[in-house]
Formats: structure tokens, sequence, C-alpha cells
């Protein structure tokens, strides 16, 4: 295969291992843990791996050969830049500790080992995929290790393999189907090991010891360069305001930290919104008093940056959005009715006010709320064209302004919504050293025998040499959540805090941002040159650990 002169280049790279992972590690047991929340519920299901100890690594003076040993990996749900190199990680992790050692990737995620189609990664396929974007050396998918039949099969393979460790590299959700999968494995004397790796764009897994999920760095890099270059040409054309839509269903950090990065007229915290009890007008409000003013200084263009998950944290849709997740887990061939059929069907069986605002709602924007769920039983929000939604109600509020004498500006809206540019794009630097860190690091989780554990690295803002490695039990990061209609244990979500450092710099300066034209462009992501071009983590990581 063609390869283009950065790939080449990139190839060669050497990802940066923390110290502590040069040599010979041994695991140093800390204090029993809980989990966030609901501690008793939590306990009673996972009574075998419950309370475990945080772990971290120092280097082993008195190391033992170690014994060769077989792992599986499954990339699971969307993908993150990184991905790749947490698998060469756990490679050249597992070789580390015998030359025998083999890995399996399981082919299309968690399906591929209930389907039993794996294949072996050698030396020849995984120097192929050093630093690279993507998850194709194995694809990934989404399918829901929840069920006792598709543990018992999988288990079926991993022992036709001698596989005695499992990998799975997802979000929260697949981090919680590990959980459960290390509990089962465990309660039934399996002898396979399962490990975690935190991984998602959205930036929401994470916590007091899960600084970062991989990806993130990589992807809000991407789409500020994308911001830049759409804020570059507003300014330039000064005719249009370009509403553009972000991932990040159900947290906001991705729009924040592009915020920080590019500093656009606005930018929507979905959190904050439903902190202020906001509605959907308020919201329309807001960015119209905006373009308002920013026309009166003769400026008609402007950028405006929204979350894709804004819809569910307005607490009107939100509360619609929780009834009709039941109502459809009860009833799924709503799904199947037809248009005018299905709203009226909704209507007559919500409760009155959720009723009365699915029936307020533009037909377009029903329609898209009574769609089939993910995997996960949640509203697929990034079908949902927020940004149009949002535009057209802004540019019918304006119209209001001009007959009432207070607007006499032109509006002019184009639309964009970035989300599968950035899952993919080639890692940063951080992104290349953190996942390639986390697969090793998964190595020597394997190597101390432990199970239902997630892979950790801390101290993120230093230099990649002073990260602090070690593993987190997965069940310290669960509370119970309703799902499909049940409670269910998962891991809690990491919503932005708006007392925390990142927001309250955003706050600060957005109204300034909001009426001047206060762009930065940051441009592409570069991987030659200075450190402080090169190798910077994003402001969010930043400005939480450091403060400032």
């Amino acid at each position: 295969m063609k390869k283009s002169a950065l790939q080449v280049a990139r190839a060669s790279y050497q990802p940066k291992l923390p110290v502590s992972l040069t040599g010979p590690v041994r695991a140093v047991e800390g204090a029993p843990t809980q989990s966030v929340a609901d501690q008793e519920e939590i306990k009673a299901l996972f009574p075998n791996t419950y309370g475990l100890p945080e772990l971290t690594f120092e280097r082993n003076p008195n190391p033992e050969p170690g014994k060769p040993v077989n792992v599986g990996v499954i990339l699971s749900g969307g993908q993150a830049p990184g991905g790749h190199n947490v698998i060469c990680g756990l490679f050249d992790g597992i070789k580390k500790i015998n030359r025998d050692s083999r890995l399996y990737g399981f082919l299309m995620g968690p399906g591929g080992l209930v389907d039993h189609n794996y294949v072996e990664l050698t030396s020849d396929i995984i120097d192929e995929y050093r630093n690279t974007g993507g998850f194709d050396i194995i694809g990934s998918g989404r399918t829901k290790l929840e069920k006792q039949e598709q543990f018992d099969k999988g288990l079926e393979i991993l022992k036709k393999l001698d596989i005695t460790a499992l990998v799975i590299i997802g979000g929260d959700d697949s981090n919680t189907n590990a959980a459960v999968l290390a509990e089962y494995y465990k309660q039934i004397g399996a002898g396979v090991q399962v490990i975690g790796c935190p991984k998602t764009i959205d930036g929401d897994l994470k916590n007091e010891v899960i600084e970062a999920s991989f990806g993130f760095d990589t992807a809000t890099k991407t789409y500020s360069e994308l911001i830049g270059n759409i804020q570059r040409d507003c300014f330039s054309a000064k005719k249009y305001w370009h509403f553009i839509k972000l991932m990040g269903r159900s947290a906001s950090h991705i729009a924040l930290e592009c915020a920080l990065q590019t500093q656009p007229n606005v930018c929507i915290i979905s959190e904050e919104v439903e902190a202020e009890n906001m509605t959907l007008q308020d919201v329309v409000d807001y960015i119209a008093d905006i373009v308002s003013a920013r026309a009166s200084r003769g400026m008609n263009f402007g950028t405006v940056l929204i979350p894709e998950g804004l819809i569910e944290f307005i607490p009107a849709m939100k509360n619609l959005i929780a009834e009709l997740n039941d109502l459809l887990a009860s009833k799924p061939e709503i799904a199947q009715l037809p248009g005018e059929e299905q709203r009226q069907f909704v209507i007559d069986n919500l409760t009155e006010a959720n009723s009365r605002t699915y029936a307020s709602l533009p037909a377009g924007v029903a329609r898209q709320l009574t769609l089939d769920r993910d995997p996960h039983g949640n509203v697929q929000v990034s079908l949902i064209e927020t940004e149009k939604l949002l535009s057209e109600m802004v540019a019918t509020r304006l119209e209001k302004m001009r007959m009432e004498g207070s607007y006499a500006g032109k509006f002019n809206a184009l639309h964009h919504f970035f989300g599968y540019e950035g899952r993919c794009a080639a890692p940063s630097n951080f992104d290349a050293d953190y996942c390639y860190a986390l697969g090793y690091n998964a190595a020597c989780l394997i190597a101390a025998g432990v199970t239902g554990y997630m892979s950790s690295l801390r101290n993120l803002t230093n230099p990649s040499v002073q990260w602090h490695a070690g593993g987190i039990p997965i069940t310290m990061m669960f509370n119970m959540e309703r799902r499909h209609g049940e409670m269910k244990p998962v891991i809690q979500k990491a919503l932005v805090k708006l007392n925390g450092t990142p927001f309250r710099r955003f706050a600060a300066k957005r109204d300034d941002w909001a009426i001047n034209t206060s762009y930065i462009f940051p441009g592409p992501i570069q991987y030659f040159g200075p450190s402080e071009v090169c190798d910077q983590p994003t402001l969010t990581l930043r400005y939480e650990q450091l403060g400032k």
C-alpha cells in the first residue's frame, strides 16, 4: 500500500513511556476502593471484583522471568485517535514479559469474541499500524457484552486459543461491560483476566483517577483547526453566521475545549443550560441577542458552537426523552409507524407535560426523537440537526426583532457538523504517547494477575516520562442509572463542571468574544518541531490539573 510522506515519517516515531514502565515493574497496592455512589447495590452485584485496591507500578529491582501469555484485544464502540497505539503498546508489553507471548485481535468489536472471528497480531501487522489513526487493524463494533450466553460463547474461543487475558478498549459503556465480564469469569473460575482502557473523544470518561480518555486531545485539535479555518473565512467574507455542531452527546467537553482554543462568538454549554433551567427559546434568544449586538456594529457574521447533546440537556426536553426512552423500550413498534400516526400515538401515550412539549416540536425534530435507539438505549442525537433547528429559530426571532425595530442587520446561516472528521485522525504526539503507554501498562496489569481493572496514567500535564502508571478497579467508577427502563450499574459519566477552572476561564471571556472578533486560528496538528508546538495537552487538561 502506498503511503504519504507523513505516514512514513510517523511510522518511525517512538512513543515515550513513563520511566516507571521502562524496565521490570512490580505492582504496589493502595487502599481498598468503593464505588462513587450506590455502594451497597454495586457491591452486591460485583462480590468478586468490588473493593479492590488501586495499583501503582514502580521499578522492580528483583524481577523474575515472565511466562508466555496469550492475550485477546477488542476495540469497542466509536473510533478514537490512538487506538492502534494502545494495541501496539500492549503487543510490545506482553513481548517484553516473554517473547513467546501472543496477541489475538477479535474482529469488528465484541461481536468478534462472541462469533469467534479473530486474527493473530504479529509484528509484521503491528508495525504497519504504529502511530496511525483509525481502528482498521481489527475493526470495531457496538455489540454489548451483557448476556451469559455471550460470555460463555466467548469463553469457548478464549479456551481454544489458550487466552488468559482480554483487553477491552472502549468508552464508559464498553468498560462497564468489561467489569461485568470480569466479574462473571471470576465467579465461575474461568481463569481469564479482563482489563479495560479508557477511550472516547467525548472526554466524558474521566474522574479523579482517570485524568483523560484517549482520542480527546487529537479530536479537539482537529475540530479546532477546522473551526479556525471557518473563522478565518468568516472574518474574510463578513457575511455568514456559521452554526457548528460538535460531537459530545452526554457532555460538552469537546465544545468547551474547542471554544477555549478558537474563541468563537457563541458557544453553548449543555450543562449550563440544564443548571439554569433554560428553555429552547432561551437559548435561541441568547444567540439572537448576540447576532443583533454584532449587527449594530456592522458585523453580520460570526460562529456558534453547539454540542450535539444539547437537546437532551434542556430540562423539558430531557424529561420528554427519558419518558420516550421508556415508551420505546416497552413498545418498540412505535418506530415503524408512519409519520403522523406515530406522532399522534406518542402524544396520546405521554404524560401531559411531556405530551405538550412533544406536540410543540417541528415534525422533523419530533420524528428524529423517535428513531431507533443506539445499542445502549440512547437517542441518536447526532441525527438531530440541532444546528439547523437553532439557526431557523434564531432567524425567526430576528425577524420579530426587526418588526419591533430592535434589529436591522442581515442574517445568513451556514451549517456544519464535525464528527467523523476527528475520530480517526493521526494521533497527536500526546495521544500517540498516551495510548502506547496505556497499552503497555495494560500488559503490566496482566502480568500482575489482576482482573476488573482499567489501565490508568496520571500526571498527564507533565512530560510523558514523568507520568504515573497503575490500575484502577472499574467498579470504583460505578453508579446506578436507568437504562432500557431498568436500573443498571454503569460508569458515571463526567460532565463539564460549572465550577471547574476550564468553564470559569471560558465564562470570564465569552462576553468579550461575543461582541468583539477575537478569533484564534490553531492550524493543523504539528508532529515535528518544538515541544511547545507539538507536545502540549489540551487546555482543558492543563486548566484542570494546573488551575491556570
